[in-house]
């Protein structure tokens, strides 16, 4: 396993039998050169470059230091989740990360619309995508926006789950961001995002669409069902509004329980909000 470009002391690009892989590891690539071999008993992490014509354009165009700065972000990130995240974060989170570079270099700025979800869903990897920020400006001089943290959130939950998914996490993430919207078109309200009671509902919501298909949890009853339609009746409408829009739009069928569960967080924000 020889060295085909050294990243930094931590990573470096090597080729074996003919296929280009990154290896990670502490120190494994020190007072290293091309065409050094790499001892194998330091390597952390392993990526295999496949055969696949994207990979092999986009390695090139990713800046060196850029990888060197995805690399530290990543084992931040392992050390603070205590997880090993998937190691093909680190091509992914490069590119992304090299490429939001290169807009602020432009001028460029994209609003992370689901900024206030990612925040409470995940909120230990938007604390570390706060951290990367600040570790990018003092690295180079970089000051990215708060949108870059959501970003950098999302690709961490991702990589931290088993067969995680980034457009799995996103499609959940954005399918919540329309159900607010929905509660504040309905009430014609603005919502408090730093309450405790919105807090509630994103977390709610989130493991509403994680156990949608779980039949075995069930722990409301028809009669307190019954009592929370008559008791809330404007919160358990917008909820059964919530719950033919995510039919219609996302194909997925609220039972009857979760209407019930969803009515009273909508009440208990909506009574602190009017």
């Amino acid at each position: 396993m020889k060295i085909k470009k050294i990243l930094n002391n931590n990573a470096a690009i090597v080729v074996e039998d003919n296929q280009e892989k990154i290896v990670i590891g502490p120190g494994i690539a020190f007072n290293k050169g091309k065409n050094d071999l790499i001892n194998r008993n330091k390597i952390d992490k392993l990526f295999v470059v496949k055969n696949d014509a994207h990979l092999g354009q986009l390695l090139p165009q990713i800046p060196v230091e850029h990888m060197a700065l995805t690399q530290e972000i990543i084992q931040y990130a392992e050390e603070l989740l205590q997880v090993k995240l998937n190691p093909h974060i680190f091509i992914a989170l490069a590119d992304h990360l090299s490429f939001a570079i290169e807009r602020y270099e432009d001028g460029i700025f994209i609003k992370n619309k689901l900024l206030s979800e990612i925040k409470i869903l995940y909120k230990k990897e938007f604390d570390i995508g706060v951290w990367a920020i600040n570790y990018v400006e003092e690295k180079i001089g970089i000051r990215m926006p708060i949108d870059e943290a959501a970003f950098i959130a999302l690709h961490l939950h991702t990589a931290s789950v088993p067969s995680g998914d980034l457009q799995v996490s996103l499609r959940q993430t954005s399918i919540i961001n329309e159900i607010i919207h929905i509660i504040r078109d309905y009430f014609s309200i603005s919502l408090e995002e730093t309450g405790l009671s919105y807090e509630r509902l994103i977390t709610h919501l989130r493991y509403t669409l994680y156990r949608i298909n779980d039949t075995a949890e069930r722990t409301m009853d028809d009669e307190m069902l019954i009592m929370v339609r008559n008791k809330f009746p404007s919160s358990y409408h917008c909820a059964t509004k919530i719950a033919e829009y995510l039919s219609r739009q996302h194909d997925i069928q609220l039972p009857s329980e979760e209407v019930g569960y969803i009515t009273i967080h909508i009440e208990r924000l909506r009574s602190r909000e009017v």
